[in-house]
């Protein structure tokens, strides 16, 4: 069974730090584009970052430049996002999933179920 699945959601204070994980089953990560999405209740869904598997090109929303960091680990099959300077706004349900192809934004295919991430003091 194909699967992604999420972890390292929490609730941590502004200026804090999160990082997680993407881990897929099934199949090997390393030919997929991965990207991570989060959606905050009432908002529509939005594009957070994404990594290219064909030469490891990164991509940032603006609203996280220079905070946020994506990397692979393929031995691992695990795709991570390290979060820094976490702010109030950054709070949403965070989802990571596979490209249909090797280069981000060529769409989708795999959805993993999600992690909370709570930014409050």
């Amino acid at each position: 069974q194909l699967q992604l699945v999420e972890s390292g959601g929490g609730l941590v204070q502004p200026g804090g730090s999160l990082k997680l994980s993407c881990v897929a089953s099934g199949f090997t990560l390393d030919s997929y584009a991965i990207g991570w999405f989060r959606q905050a209740p009432g908002k529509e869904r939005e594009g957070v970052s994404c990594i290219d598997s064909s030469d490891g090109s990164t991509y940032y929303a603006d609203s996280v430049e220079g905070r946020f960091t994506i990397s692979r680990d393929n031995a691992k099959n695990t795709v991570y996002l390290q979060m820094n300077s976490l702010k109030p706004e950054d709070t949403a349900t965070y989802h990571c999933a596979a490209g249909a192809g090797s280069n981000c934004g060529s769409g989708y295919d795999l959805w993993g179920q999600g992690t909370q991430v709570t930014v409050s003091s």
